[in-house]
């Protein structure tokens, strides 16, 4: 009899289908509701979705996978790497969110927050000290294990590897090989997997996304040395090797090397490897094979899932294989029953998490001996009508594409010219004061667009309204002194989703939503085909706010490559393509801005490191011919128009002379959070434009002294000239209160003034 492929999933999205949890999150933070009743909505959730997956046909279905805010914070508490700071707190939530968001008081900081791999879901960094020292400090993995256990369901509990772990981790005080606390941190990994087996537990899955990265010899030596002593921790229990994001490239033959029982890799980023994993796999071993993509929204396709099924059957066997999703499906949307007004054709092309549970389902019976020539042909006729839909290649868009030319790619004269007429029209103090856009999205704001939404309010009471906050906001900025102004973005929701709904090319769902941190969810745009600009977009808004001051008002907009990497994107077409056709509508929308007297106009691009591809020989191409798209977007402007850019939440110090490229005029830089450790780039690159190293971290609700500003600002003024240094907060303030923006902002301005004294 032959063996049926078995099924796999890797994690499934956590804040639930109406974003239950992001509700009880908040909730609880604002002490409307007690602890009790958030842990009572994460355990009915769990529950909930561990059902919803094996009614789907999942065979092994992850545990821990779930989080009250994000795995890697999970992972610190596991293995007791708490940072002294945080340790008077005690061990429950107070703490665990204490370190996620900072001490309310502001008396302690968050840790920090960076980018999960090339995702826009951000993960809070370990931070790890020379002589660190772990010891089991957290129950969750076999609390959840237990809860699903009880409802019948035995899973598969997962936990962020080793090697991952500290990979991913920040190393503090002196200079230490952070590998070497790899023996301290095994006999905590050995514990938990002990622990484990005696819950009951027959499998549990390491993820290791880091073996898509380049990895030195001491990381690879210490990898090997943790997974020896795993084999043996927990005699019966076996161990998947979970790799994602990527190939394993010059990675592979180490990984397959390891002592484990079963290995997953992503068949959707590097199905060029399959002979690779094949040839090298031991016959020990069984194969993941990630074939459904868990990053994106398309509908798979079957013939190229199944040939690659197929391939891997043969050189394995039924028994040996499992079909999956590239990776957790954290990062796609709940799942498609709700969106009841998306275009059905378009529809009709997409997967969300539950459709891509069902995907592999469906998967698993076609390489079945009875196959299933109904689902097989149902998925060739949904891809053959979406390649002929007529919005999907539009011919203006790709002439005008073709004709894009070198000097469209560049400004007029350099900066040292640009400056001086910049400089003469806009007559700003040194240390000029500024913020990244946005203002509080307050419960009125929302409450006021859910009532335009809903037909309870005309479009006139919405405009007025609108333009009541704007100049409300427009007067608080004049009133405490900041020199350049921004008209708030009440308007918006998202970001990208603001521009997304005014280009051709992209839908928008009502309930895509997907986490991007903590409680903070976002809603994707999907480019679903060629993108350009009907109509202006933001000219309404700034030249309004501009006619309410004197002061110069900065006009907003996201950039190309923020744009491309925020949505789920077209996967029919090369990335760059899609990139450059936002550029280009993105060009018109500046030209329009500055032919209506805006001053300065500043495209935010913090997602620019972030599509950096992982592994390093790749950069070179993507650095081309993202740089060219930012260009393409912002260089079509006089010399006294100034531009301006803002990124966040990464390291910059090994793409720095590509982002001097930009050649904008002004860059604002996250640097508040990390405790200015981005000055150390500045000290060694020096960067030629204008730059704003921001003095307030947003992300957390705590509100910074004056003093603390300001010294943030002489550690600046250290490494960067004066006539090039900005006065800023980390990123826009959409996500706070009024209460924290207005003492936060007139301490940067105080600070500032300070500072020129």
């Amino acid at each position: 009899m032959t063996t049926r492929i078995r099924t796999h999933n890797l994690g499934f999205p956590r804040m639930g289908a109406n974003r239950e949890l992001k509700r009880a999150l908040e909730s609880t933070w604002a002490g409307k509701t007690a602890e009790t009743e958030l842990l009572a909505v994460a355990r009915r959730l769990r529950a909930e979705h561990w059902r919803l997956q094996q009614a789907a046909g999942i065979d092994w279905i992850p545990s821990n996978d779930f989080s009250l805010y994000d795995q890697m914070l999970d992972a610190c508490r596991l293995v007791g790497a708490i940072p002294e700071r945080f340790r008077a707190l005690g061990t429950g939530l107070e703490a665990y969110f204490a370190m996620a968001r900072g001490e309310p008081s502001g008396s302690i900081r968050a840790m920090e927050m960076t980018k999960w791999f090339d995702t826009n879901y951000h993960y809070l960094v370990p931070e790890l000290e020379k002589g660190q020292e772990f010891h089991l400090a957290s129950t969750k993995p076999f609390d959840e294990f237990a809860e699903a256990l009880a409802l019948g369901i035995r899973t598969v509990p997962v936990l962020i590897g080793p090697l991952t772990f500290l990979q991913l981790a920040k190393t503090s005080g002196a200079k230490f090989n952070r590998f070497g606390l790899m023996a301290r941190l095994v006999p905590v990994y050995a514990e938990a997997l002990r622990r484990l087996r005696e819950a009951g537990a027959e499998w549990v899955q390491l993820d290791e996304p880091a073996f898509a990265l380049d990895l030195d010899a001491a990381a690879l030596a210490a990898a090997r040395d943790a997974y020896a002593a795993l084999r043996t921790a927990a005699p019966g229990l076996r161990i998947l090797l979970a790799t994602y994001f990527g190939g394993l490239g010059d990675n592979l033959s180490a990984v397959c090397r390891l002592p484990v029982d079963a290995l997953h890799v992503d068949a959707v980023r590097a199905p060029a490897e399959l002979d690779r994993w094949l040839a090298e796999l031991p016959s020990t071993m069984a194969l993941s094979l990630g074939v459904v993509d868990g990053r994106n929204v398309w509908k798979n396709d079957y013939d190229a899932s199944l040939d690659l099924l197929r391939r891997a059957q043969a050189a394995l066997g039924s028994e040996r294989l499992l079909v999956s999703p590239s990776c957790s499906l954290l990062h796609v949307p709940h799942g498609l029953d709700r969106e009841v007004r998306l275009d059905a054709e378009i529809k009709s092309w997409l997967a969300f998490a539950r459709e891509k549970l069902a995907e592999v389902a469906e998967l698993a019976r076609l390489m079945g001996p009875q196959g299933d020539a109904e689902a097989l042909s149902r998925n060739r006729t949904v891809a053959a009508r979406r390649r002929r839909h007529p919005q999907v290649r539009v011919a203006a868009v790709r002439n005008r594409l073709a004709a894009v030319a070198a000097d469209d790619l560049r400004r007029k004269n350099p900066y040292a010219v640009r400056w001086a007429r910049q400089q003469a029209r806009l007559r700003l103090p040194s240390l000029p004061t500024t913020t990244i856009g946005s203002f509080p999205q307050t419960a009125d704001v929302r409450a006021a667009r859910a009532r335009f939404r809903k037909g309870e309010t005309t479009a006139a009471d919405y405009e007025r309204f609108r333009e009541a906050e704007t100049a409300a906001c427009v007067r608080w900025q004049e009133e405490i002194g900041l020199d350049v102004l921004v008209h708030g973005e009440f308007e918006r929701t998202d970001m990208v989703e603001y521009f997304g709904e005014q280009l051709a090319g992209f839908v928008f769902t009502e309930n895509g939503w997907v986490q991007s941190y903590g409680s903070r969810c976002v809603k994707p745009p999907i480019i679903f085909g060629d993108v350009a600009r009907p109509r202006p977009m933001t000219v309404r808004w700034s030249t309004y706010a501009q006619s309410l001051t004197l002061k110069p008002m900065k006009a907003m907009l996201t950039g190309p490559i923020t744009i491309l990497q925020w949505s789920f994107v077209r996967n029919d077409q090369p990335r760059r393509d899609t990139a450059w056709q936002i550029a280009l509508a993105l060009r018109d929308e500046v030209r329009d801005l500055e032919a209506a007297g805006l001053p300065i106009v500043q495209i935010d691009e913090p997602a620019l490191r972030e599509g950096l591809p992982l592994r390093r020989a790749d950069w070179r191409a993507y650095l081309d011919w993202a740089g060219q798209a930012f260009r393409l977007a912002s260089s079509g402007v006089r010399d006294d128009t100034q531009i301006h850019t803002h990124m966040c939440y990464c390291e910059f110090d090994d793409v720095m002379d590509d982002i001097a490229a930009l050649d904008a005029d002004v860059i604002s830089i996250e640097a508040s959070r990390s405790g200015m450790e981005l000055l150390k780039t500045f000290a060694t690159f020096r960067y030629p434009n204008g730059v704003g190293p921001g003095v307030w971290d947003i992300h957390s609700p705590r509100v910074p002294p004056m003093g603390e500003m300001l010294g943030l600002l002489c550690a600046a003024q250290a490494v960067i000239p004066r006539d090039q240094l900005w006065v800023n907060p980390d990123c826009g303030l959409k996500t706070r209160q009024w209460k924290e923006v207005e003492p936060a902002l007139r301490n940067l301005v105080e600070a500032a003034r300070a500072a020129r004294n």
